[in-house]
């Protein structure tokens, strides 16, 4: 795994030749291209296409290009025509691409937000985007 530092921001990648068994955690982004087989937990991640993701991911922002097996929990995701997903998917805002392919259930994360004035929990607004 290479990680790289370009000005502020750090992320580590995982090449196409790299198979992680185990759970992966990282405090910075996360590119991964090769095949893991356990849960990712990583503040934004992008998938390749030829990626196989055997687990479940949770991320800040994820975007998906290869193969996931397992459920997705993200504030902002993005599903690539390549994707093939089975498992249920959790967003708040969440953008799938025609022919990207889902076996599984979509909902909104269930996240209370507090309102300033009233001082009332409300859920928060999730948002779908088809694109072509």
């Amino acid at each position: 795994m290479a990680t790289r530092n370009s000005g502020n921001s750090t992320f580590s990648v995982l090449g196409s030749d790299i198979s992680v068994k185990g759970d992966i955690s990282a405090s910075s982004d996360l590119h991964i291209d090769g095949s893991v087989e356990g849960d990712i937990a990583c503040t934004a991640l992008v998938q390749g296409e030829s990626s196989v993701i055997e687990g479940g991911v949770e991320a800040e922002s994820a975007r998906l290009a290869g193969k996931v097996t397992g459920s997705i929990k993200a504030r902002e995701l993005v599903i690539l025509k390549t994707a093939r997903i089975d498992g249920d998917v959790h967003y708040d805002a969440l953008t799938i691409e025609q022919g990207a392919q889902v076996e599984g259930r979509f909902s909104p994360r269930v996240e209370k937000r507090v309102a300033k004035e009233s001082g009332e929990a409300r859920p928060s607004e999730p948002s779908l985007t088809l694109a072509s």
